[in-house]
């Protein structure tokens, strides 16, 4: 008969809520800003845009997602520039990231049950919650390191080149690395450039750290479960036995 002891975990489910409500609103955040990225640098080119001056250049920013029109006196930026959906993205993602991390990290600690904050959870279910977490971060982390890193994976030498059709100019790839996924490339010209953009490779790099913290939980849980299990299969010792080995 497998052992249903219950030992002490911390209530994680509202740290869960949080992180789902942040999520969502750092995506649906994102969408609206991307979708008003869209043509804002031509629209600026052609002057449907007001700035402090004559136009410089435009540039995209990651996070908040946002295309920058640089004028000669200042800078006007699409809606995820703008001051109020700049702070609640953010707020947002900060909301995500500690409460992830803080359900995450919970899940490596046994505290002794009867606290407030502690509710009773077998080593069975421990092993369930803290796998499917390290599934789904785990995932997450492999899919961002195939779309920022698939040509590293095809050729390192020649990544910049990878599936490109240069023919007989192909561009060269003068270093790379796998942790972050990125490569310089050189081109007939001599300009360089990033192989993957930068917010890309730095997702990747930011997405390995819950899958680290889930990954460490799940093996604590299964450790802890296979102890439990192993003790659950010894014999007891006989009474007699037991009085001697008493004080």
């Amino acid at each position: 008969m497998p052992d249903t002891r219950a030992y002490g975990a911390y209530r994680t489910g509202g740290l869960w809520v949080a992180v789902g409500i942040s999520l969502g609103a750092v995506l649906v955040g994102s969408a609206l800003a991307l979708l008003a990225m869209l043509e804002y640098d031509e629209r600026c080119a052609h002057g449907m845009v007001q700035g402090p001056g004559r136009l410089l250049r435009t540039r995209d920013r990651a996070f908040p997602p946002a295309t920058v029109c640089e004028f000669e006196r200042g800078e006007v930026s699409s809606l995820g520039g703008s001051w109020l959906p700049e702070a609640l993205l953010w707020a947002a993602l900060t909301v995500l990231v500690v409460c992830l991390f803080a359900a995450l990290v919970a899940d490596w600690f046994e505290p002794r049950p009867g606290g407030p904050l502690v509710e009773p959870r077998t080593r069975a279910e421990r092993v369930g919650r803290t796998g499917a977490a390290f599934l789904v971060t785990g995932s997450l982390f492999l899919l961002l390191y195939a779309l920022a890193g698939w040509e590293l994976l095809a050729g390192p030498s020649s990544a910049c080149s990878a599936g490109g059709g240069w023919g007989s100019l192909p561009p060269r790839t003068l270093e790379y690395s796998f942790f972050p996924p990125q490569a310089t490339c050189q081109y007939r010209s001599g300009k360089t450039a990033f192989l993957t953009p930068g917010w890309l490779s730095s997702l990747t790099a930011f997405a390995a750290l819950p899958a680290l913290a889930a990954g460490t939980g799940f093996v604590l849980a299964w450790r802890r479960r296979r102890e439990e299990r192993r003790g659950a299969g010894r014999p007891a010792a006989p009474a007699e036995e037991r009085s001697h080995k008493l004080p």
